[in-house]
């Protein structure tokens, strides 16, 4: 093989028949328009879910609000969480590829079931207002509750496999040690949030709209329809896929052994000189096609995972001596820890508008025209409509000119991108509790504490939550995608899938967070008020979900000032060694 052969193979990839992958046949921004469009089919399958779900188990399911913000939040937590479960099923045994095709069709499978159960009568309890005073609805239970939560919880696993993996998939059509397509690789990922804001903005109006006024069987059937055009759209796309090698080991396991051996080596000495540290030799490196990190002074103490004492046997146990690549891989995955633990804030703030303003619209007026009322769970098009307009003039217009001004590849650093959105998050919830004060005094105004929602609306505009998804939406666009790049691009190459499976796992927390939450202020408030609690029973207009809006905005402003000691110290990886010009070099 001469050596302009060689240049353009993708070490590690493959193509759909096994081949090494070429850089002038796969990959690259064509190849990366089908997962984009993947994407956009899985968001507007699903984001309906996630804002009218709440809804769907108020006024069908017969289940109270906070139940079912609880039920809606702890789906979602579980749709994210299953999302570590699944990268690592993809990075070390499945492929991502595979994952992301078993995902879409469970993910099919329960959209199918709950389209079946919101259909049949016979599925679901009999119809009734559960906001009137007098009602004594039947609460959805036995076979029937089974089969709704078999259904959306299908959805969760589904859906944490396409999260898992199809970020990742998208990004391994970039090299990052090429310069032109490590800038391809950042539009890439504003690409996933312009993908994700067009399939919310679809979801948003046209799903949730039929779901409220067409019925939920129609709204969940378009859902079915979306998820089975978004697999058929990523399978077209194999042809031209670089596609993951699957190594067929564990990389969490690699992690777990640095700490294992740490500890079991802990009284061990370490050597002044780090060279003296196990590495396996770089030609054989070559040969294996392993990563190479050079040694970093941090973290000092996880060394130890990788001292050769001289009562070291010929082939040690992996849990007792460690490569000195393997204990970096294991440092940098504990320095990323803090500012995954600073993202899950966010995510409790974002609970909260897919859930409890939600609530607060259908007891507003939402009418657009005379003729036409728009869906309460369509207020979040708000800031999916600025996103739209936001990412192409970040990508083409502030990208490009700060990065002449800072050298750095996408302008500003991940980091930063991901600080300006945490102090917008605490931002949006202050904005929530003005907007729910002012929601409230006009209820009290007109003595109105008692309307029933929807059959009597407050006379004011739903509109006036739109300030508090507005800020929330520019929040999002910055941390979002700041998240992702930085988790992918810090984690070793073995982990991808996890690494973007951090984001999801930070919002998965956050989400149980926001249940438990909810049932903690409840606990702890019911005795200062007259009811249950802030956010107890079906009446908003004598709750106190404004104090709860801004016990928020206080906690995401206390998690910004840490965020901004954590992100201080913080110190990039170093890029990989390129063995094989590493041993031409040498020769």
């Amino acid at each position: 093989m001469d050596l302009t052969e060689k240049d353009v193979l993708i070490e590690g990839k493959v193509d759909w028949k096994g081949r090494p992958a070429m850089k002038n046949k796969h990959g690259g921004m064509l190849a990366s328009l089908p997962v984009l469009a993947t994407f956009a089919f899985d968001n507007m399958a699903n984001l309906a879910l996630s804002v009218n779900l709440v809804t769907y188990f108020n006024g069908v399911m017969h289940y109270d609000i906070s139940d079912s913000a609880n039920h809606l939040t702890t789906f979602l937590g579980t749709n994210y969480i299953l999302s570590i479960v699944m990268a690592c099923l993809a990075d070390s045994y499945i492929g991502r590829f595979r994952m992301v095709v078993i995902a879409a069709i469970v993910e099919c499978v329960g959209l199918a079931l709950l389209t079946a159960q919101a259909h049949y009568p016979e599925l679901k309890p009999p119809a009734c207002n559960i906001f009137l005073p007098t009602a004594n609805c039947e609460k959805v239970s036995g076979e029937k509750a089974v089969l709704m939560f078999s259904a959306i919880y299908l959805l969760a696993v589904g859906g944490g496999g396409v999260k898992a993996a199809l970020p990742s998939h998208g990004a391994d059509q970039f090299d990052e040690k090429d310069p032109k397509e490590a800038r391809q690789m950042s539009t890439f990922f504003n690409g996933l949030l312009l993908a994700l804001a067009t399939g919310g903005a679809v979801s948003l109006t046209c799903f949730v709209w039929v779901q409220d006024n067409k019925g939920f069987d129609r709204g969940f059937g378009l859902s079915f329809i979306a998820m089975f055009l978004g697999a058929t759209t990523f399978i077209f796309g194999l042809p031209w896929y670089r596609i993951h090698v699957v190594q067929g080991s564990s990389a969490i396991t690699e992690i777990l052994q640095v700490y294992v051996a740490a500890i079991r080596n802990r009284k061990l000495q370490l050597p002044e000189d780090p060279s003296e540290l196990y590495e396996i030799p770089i030609d054989k490196e070559a040969e294996l096609h392993q990563e190479y990190l050079p040694h970093r002074d941090v973290y000092r103490w996880l060394d130890k995972a990788a001292i050769r004492s001289d009562k070291t046997e010929t082939s040690p146990s992996p849990w007792k001596l460690c490569r000195v690549t393997q204990v970096e891989n294991a440092k940098i995955i504990l320095s990323m820890v803090p500012i995954f633990l600073c993202s899950i804030i966010m995510t409790l703030c974002l609970a909260q508008l897919q859930t409890f303003s939600i609530q607060q619209g259908v007891t507003m007026d939402i009418k657009l025209t005379n003729s036409f009322n728009m869906p309460p769970a369509s207020l979040p098009i708000i800031p999916i409509v600025f996103i739209l307009v936001l990412v192409p003039i970040y990508d083409r217009i502030f990208v490009p000119f700060i990065r002449n001004v800072t050298g750095i590849p996408t302008g500003i650093t991940h980091l930063q991108r991901v600080g300006v959105g945490l102090i917008l998050s605490s931002l949006s919830m202050a904005v929530a509790a003005i907007m729910e004060v002012k929601r409230k005094n006009v209820a009290k105004h007109h003595n109105m504490l008692d309307a029933i929602p929807v059959l009597q609306p407050l006379p004011i505009s739903a509109f006036w939550l739109s300030f508090q998804y507005f800020v929330f939406g520019v929040a999002e666009s910055f941390t979002f995608v700041g998240l992702l790049e930085f988790f992918y691009s810090q984690a070793p190459k073995s982990i991808k899938s996890i690494s973007s499976s951090f984001l999801w796992s930070a919002m998965a927390v956050g989400y149980f967070m926001s249940s438990i939450m909810v049932d903690i202020v409840n606990h702890v408030t019911k005795g200062t008020t007259k009811g249950e609690g802030w956010l107890a029973g079906n009446n908003l207009n004598r709750n106190h979900l404004e104090r709860f809006y801004w016990l928020l905005a206080l906690m995401s402003l206390i998690n910004f000032i840490i965020y901004l000691l954590v992100a201080s110290r913080y110190k990039y990886r170093p890029s990989s060694l390129d063995v094989e010009k590493e041993i031409e070099v040498r020769h």
